[in-house]
Order: C-alpha cells, then structure tokens, then sequence
C-alpha cells in the first residue's frame, strides 16, 4: 500500500481581531437615584470599551414597574423590588474578554439583574426598542365575530398593533351556561 502525503495547511496569521455581537441588558436597582442612573450606564459601557468593546446601539435605562416582584440579597437582607430602570446595550467583543466583562459587571453593586447573549445575524439587524414598544401601548380590535358551532359559540378577537402584523388574542369555545345574552 502506499502512502500519500499531504501538504501542511497554511494558516493565516492576520492582524484582525475575531469580534462577535452580544447584547447586554440590565435592571438597575431602583434605588438608585434618578439623576445617577446615567452616571451608573456610562460606567457599564465603559466596562465594556476599556476591553476593546464597540458599542453598536443601546437604550437608555429607564424606570418602569416589574411583572413580578424579584428578590435581592443586599445589605445582610433579602429585599423585594418591583420596579427597575431597565436598559441594553448591544457591542461588538472578542470572545476572550467576554468572561473578564462578566466578572465586572457581577462587581456593580447597581445592578439588580443582567442578562448576556451573543447575537445571531438576524438578531443583529433588528433590535428591539422596549421603551418604544411600552410608550406605544396603543391596541386596536379590527374584528369581532361570533360563529355558532353545534351549540357552542367560539368568539374569535383579532388585535392589531400599530405596525404590527396580526395576532390571535383569544379563542374560546362557550359551553351552554356561559353563551353571552345576544
């Protein structure tokens, strides 16, 4: 049998840095005051530049109230808190200095929770305004129509967000003693 060599690969040493995209977004504790919430933002972007990060877009944290209270240990306590300013960063990063920006950032005592997820290409190109999105809150019901099923009504309701495309709110089949008075 004989043997075939192959020529070695030729690796390419460039100088370019291997970037990838992540989002950061945050709640800052609501204790902190109004006027050192962007005091606080500034600080965690410049966490992220002083390790070579780029910033792409953010949103500015703003106050709102929680969907659900969460628990934080501080001061030797648990403590409940029910509204946040919360706010994102999406950047540009090595991959190595990913896990010393975590370790920073888990050393901001501001911070009530985070959360770090690297981008896929679809997702870098359509980020998402949540301030913009709760400021609209703006629902139109563009249909209402009751069909009656084998003694049953089934009540389908379309809504509508601006600019949105259609969405299915509620579809519920009726039993006997629940039919609305027509």
């Amino acid at each position: 049998m004989s043997e075939s060599h192959m020529p070695a690969a030729e690796v390419n040493s460039t100088t370019e840095r291997e970037l990838q995209s992540y989002e950061f977004a945050f709640h800052i504790l609501p204790t902190v005051a109004e006027g050192e919430v962007l005091g606080v933002f500034d600080a965690l972007k410049a966490h992220i530049t002083k390790l070579g990060g780029t910033i792409i877009t953010e949103e500015a944290p703003e106050r709102f109230d929680l969907a659900y209270e969460i628990v934080k240990y501080l001061e030797g306590k648990n403590r409940k808190f029910s509204s946040a300013y919360f706010g994102w960063v999406r950047f540009e990063l090595e991959a190595q200095a990913l896990a010393t920006l975590t370790e920073e950032i888990d050393g901001v005592k501001e911070i009530l929770r985070y959360l770090m997820i690297k981008l896929t290409k679809v997702e870098e190109a359509h980020a998402f305004r949540f301030h913009e999105s709760i400021d609209r809150k703006k629902v139109y019901t563009i249909a209402e129509e009751e069909v009656a099923v084998e003694e049953e009504i089934v009540v389908d309701t379309v809504v509508v967000d601006e600019g949105a495309e259609v969405v299915v709110v509620g579809e519920a089949a009726l039993g006997e003693e629940e039919k609305p008075a027509v």
